[in-house]
């Protein structure tokens, strides 16, 4: 059975809380109550039997009575969650009692702040009655300790306490604790679905610390009660402060584990409770890890406000928590970047069955998110892209399980699929690709990158109208490596700006070179999407105009219609500074991508490519044909031109002239040829000249010798 088609929804009164474990938890909370009320109830009904009081008549009990019953008013009136950060202060008093007058009456003073507590809480019976049966069998324990080394209080004798006690009573305020918080653990744990020591292990310290400290002070007022009972509000103020230096205590851990805004676990308890389930699938299981980021929601900061993007984020968490089993971890770990810990998967499954279980949670997951937001009076839409890796599948630690699901997350925003499981074959991060892109790197750095120029070619005149600078890398030891290949690499990791840098310098550089020769052509270069959305972007282009002392209209810069889908407000902003620097742009492979006129109209590109798809197919295929004629038509009604891509044979040429195209470039008029090449083409062909088509056994020579 898939993890997540009968997930437990049981949920517990008030709180509306899940439980992982709904048989386990009810089965200890029964016998637990059941126990304790049946050890306080049998004694005080025997003792009452047989006309004994079982209640002393000293003043110090009655004052215990109302520090007690003040305490549990107060901690009602200040506790911020289900738990309370370690021992109540009224367990000191009632550890003090027990030395003095037995376990019976101190269990049922600490009864009445636990009823106090929970009454003003507005606790469920279920949660009250476990928590006094928690306490009494703790009592309980305590006394039979103190019995094991001849100390046996009762409620009719006043018991002094004397130095030769304290070895005994510190043993049983030990055992005090132990029992009662070992117990919480237990309840805590079936609660939430993790594995008790796990949970031991985060809150031990904390935990011993506050227990420690006030139980510590139970001798002293034992010592009191049976000497000066009066001074025993004296006590009060020094319990408050231990009590509130607790609570700063336990705060602390928790805000060092859990996000501030939305209560999240963060990325240190992620990784704490991530190393936990990974031990407990070492034999067998599995376990998997969900990177989750928000499209856009840097617009909702700037739109809004920040006030409107946290109440965001935190109903983001609110409804991750909604999606998963009561025993998995939903992390923020910064900025709009959510995480899913999902352990303890089918070790019955294989591996096919656990990664479909795991990406088809994740598509929910992204459709859920999907559902509007409401933030008072406004609906967001928002979009998400999840990464996958699972353990031992693609990973053997919690860390490894982070990076590769991040790179996962990186592809399924790329390709807007929403969901991706982590594949090596498209990891930048391999041996082999860390090998290559530090080659590329070298490659920068000692200027083994080169550009190749291929004319553009007016089709009205057959004048030269421009060229584009196509990127070249040969490996010394590989060989020619296709751009496609190292390309990607760069837009993949941080080395796209720099490689795009290089390419905008090396291209502004041969304009020069070229107006030196009396060549007046622009150069087109391609840059990325992620070029764009660098908002210096600009700037460094105007530093590069200036630097070679080269115009504006000398160079243009091509994008795809993925810029228009990524951040879209950005990308407007990052074009519309290089238009007023008066840089031109071009639109590459349109009709392949998402395109949409309304992005169109207000982007501002002087030039629209056809993607060489179309033209290959323009004299076979009619629905082609009719696709390059709407293009050119509607470039043209928005007044733009249009440059037809990968020209191979005279026909298409001669169709793309009757169509209206404006410009083609292709193997047909020259392949993309190395700077020297380039510049002796164009003395021959350049602006002023006719540029004759070639024939087709040229074109297909060029065509082979060519490289991507």
């Amino acid at each position: 059975m898939p993890p997540y088609e009968a997930a437990g929804s049981w949920r517990m009164g008030r709180i509306g809380s899940r439980l992982a474990w709904p048989r386990a938890f009810f089965v200890h909370t029964a016998i637990v109550a059941f126990l304790g009320t049946l050890a306080i109830v049998v004694p005080f009904v025997v003792d009452i039997a047989e006309n004994r009081c079982p209640v002393p008549l000293s003043p110090g009990v009655w004052i215990m009575l109302v520090l007690v019953s003040a305490d549990g008013a107060y901690t009602a009136l200040t506790r911020r969650g289900l738990y309370i950060p370690g021992a109540m202060p009224s367990v000191a008093v009632t550890f003090g009692l027990l030395l003095v007058h037995g376990w019976q009456i101190a269990a049922l003073w600490q009864c009445i702040p636990v009823l106090v507590s929970g009454l003003i809480r507005h606790e469920s019976w279920w949660r009250i009655g476990y928590t006094m049966g928690h306490y009494t069998l703790a009592f309980l324990a305590a006394d039979l300790v103190l019995s094991l080394f001849g100390i046996d209080p009762g409620p009719e004798s006043t018991r002094a306490l004397t130095v030769g006690d304290l070895p005994a009573a510190a043993l049983a305020g030990l055992t005090l604790a132990g029992v009662a918080q070992g117990s919480g653990w237990l309840i805590r744990a079936s609660w939430r679905g993790m594995n008790v020591f796990a949970l031991v292990r985060a809150e031990v310290r904390a935990r011993a610390v506050s227990h420690g400290a006030l139980i510590g002070l139970s001798p002293l007022i034992a010592v009191v009660c049976a000497a000066q009972p009066w001074l025993l509000p004296l006590f009060v103020v020094p319990l408050h402060t231990l009590y509130r230096s607790t609570m700063v205590r336990f705060d602390r851990e928790q805000e060092s584990r859990h996000d501030a805004l939305t209560g999240l676990p963060n990325r240190r308890l992620l990784l704490e409770r991530g190393e936990e389930a990974l031990v407990r699938a070492e034999g067998g299981g599995r376990a998997a890890l969900l990177l989750l980021d928000l499209h856009r929601f840097h617009e909702v900061n700037d739109t809004l406000g920040h006030v409107a993007g946290d109440r965001l984020l935190q109903q983001v968490g609110a409804r991750l928590e909604t999606l998963v089993r009561p025993g998995d971890t939903v992390a923020r770990l910064g900025g709009d970047e959510f995480a899913v810990l999902l352990p303890g998967l089918d070790m019955e499954s294989d591996r096919p069955a656990a990664q479909e279980a795991v990406v088809a949670l994740a598509r929910r997951i992204v459709d859920r998110l999907g559902e509007p937001f409401d933030l008072d009076e406004l609906t967001l839409d928002v979009e998400a892209s999840i990464g996958v890796a699972i353990f031992p599948d693609h990973a053997s630690d919690v860390l490894g399980l982070l990076q590769y699901a991040d790179v996962a997350m990186y592809l399924a925003k790329r390709s807007r699929s929403g969901v991706e499981l982590y594949d090596d074959s498209r990891d930048v991060n391999t041996r082999d690709k860390l090998l290559l892109l530090g080659d590329l790197r070298r490659a920068l750095d000692n200027h083994e990158v080169e550009l190749h120029y291929q004319p553009k070619i007016a089709l009205a005149d057959g004048r030269v109208d421009g060229c584009e600078a196509l990127v070249r890398w040969r490996h010394p030891t590989r060989g020619q490596v296709s751009p496609e290949e190292f390309v990607l690499l760069a837009e993949q990791t941080g080395l796209m700006p720099r490689l795009t840098r290089y390419v905008v310098d090396v291209a502004l550089d041969q304009v020069a070179r070229w107006h030196q020769e009396g060549i007046d052509v622009p150069i087109a270069v391609n840059i990325s999407a992620r070029d764009i959305h660098v908002p210096s972007f600009a700037d460094s282009v105007a530093a590069g105009l200036r630097e070679h002392d080269v115009s504006a209209a000398a160079l243009q810069l091509e994008i795809t219609e993925r810029v228009l889908l990524e951040e879209p407000q950005r990308a407007a902003e990052s074009l519309d500074a290089l238009r007023r620097l008066g840089v031109r742009l071009s639109l590459d492979d349109f009709g392949t991508g998402y395109s949409s006129l309304v992005h169109l109209r207000h982007i501002p590109v002087s030039e629209l490519k056809i993607d060489r798809s179309f033209v290959a197919r323009l004299m076979l295929n009619e629905g082609d044909a009719a696709i390059v004629s709407s293009i050119v038509q509607l470039a043209h009604s928005l007044g733009l031109r249009v440059v037809a891509e990968g020209v191979e044979d005279e026909a298409t040429y001669q169709r793309l002239r009757e169509l209206g195209c404006d410009s083609a470039q292709g193997w047909l008029m020259s392949k993309a040829l190395p700077g020297d090449e380039a510049t002796a083409w164009l003395l021959r062909n350049g602006v002023g000249s006719h540029a004759t088509p070639l024939g087709p056994e040229t074109a297909a020579l060029h065509r082979w010798a060519d490289v991507g």
